[in-house]
C-alpha cells in the first residue's frame, strides 16, 4: 500500500505555458492514459455517496501499453474534505480482459477518464499536469515518501506553498478527484 498526498488544482494557464514554467524540472515524458472506474450496482462502497463523493475506487488504467488495477480507500478531515488515499496498486497483464472480468463479476463502468499527462520530477515531488478530455488542463503534485507518522495537514500545506511558487495560474485545491468531476459535468 502506498499513501497517496497530493494536491490536485485546476489550470487556467494554456497548456504550454504551464509546461514553460515546468521545464525546469525532469520530464518523464507525455502518455496518453485512460482510467475506468467500476461499480458493483449490488454493494455501495464503490458508488458516490449523496455528495458526489467516491469514498472507495476501483480502476483499471491502460497507459502507455501498461495495464494496472488499483483500489484506493479515501481518508478525510471532520469536514468531509479529503486529505490523502490509501493506494493498492499492481499491474496487470491485459487491459481489456481484465475489464471483461469484472464485467463478468457484475461491475459496471461508472465513468471513463482520457487524458495526456505529462509527468515531470523533483527530489522531491511527482508533478502530473493532465489534458483531461471533456474536463480541463490540471495539475496534480504529490509529495514522495511521506512517513506514516508524518502531519498530513503540514505536508499539504508545505506542497500548496509549492505550487504557489511555480507561477502557474491555478485555482484553489480541488476538494474531488476526476471522476467526481466528471460524473458532475455528465449528470
Amino acid at each position: 500500500m502506498k499513501k497517496e498526498v497530493e494536491i490536485l488544482v485546476e489550470v487556467f494557464d494554456k497548456k504550454k505555458e504551464a509546461i514553460k514554467k515546468l521545464s525546469d524540472f525532469k520530464f518523464l515524458g507525455n502518455k496518453k492514459t485512460l482510467d475506468i472506474y467500476l461499480f458493483n450496482p449490488k454493494r455501495d462502497e464503490l458508488k458516490p455517496d449523496k455528495n458526489g463523493q467516491l469514498k472507495n475506487c476501483l480502476r483499471i488504467r491502460s497507459k502507455d501499453k501498461k495495464a494496472s488495477l488499483a483500489y484506493k480507500v479515501d481518508h478525510f478531515d471532520i469536514k468531509g474534505i479529503w486529505l490523502y488515499s490509501d493506494e493498492y496498486e499492481i499491474d496487470v497483464s491485459d487491459f481489456k480482459k481484465t475489464l471483461a472480468i469484472f464485467k463478468k463479476l457484475g461491475y459496471q463502468e461508472l465513468v471513463k477518464i482520457e487524458n495526456i499527462k505529462s509527468t515531470f520530477v523533483t527530489g522531491k515531488y511527482e508533478i502530473v499536469l493532465e489534458d483531461v478530455k471533456n474536463l480541463g488542463i490540471f495539475m496534480e503534485v504529490e509529495r514522495h515518501n511521506v512517513g506514516p507518522k508524518e502531519d498530513i495537514i503540514k505536508v499539504k500545506m508545505e506542497i500548496w506553498n509549492w505550487i504557489q511558487k511555480l507561477g502557474i495560474n491555478v485555482g484553489l485545491e480541488l476538494t474531488m478527484g476526476k471522476p467526481e468531476l466528471m460524473l458532475k459535468k455528465l449528470y
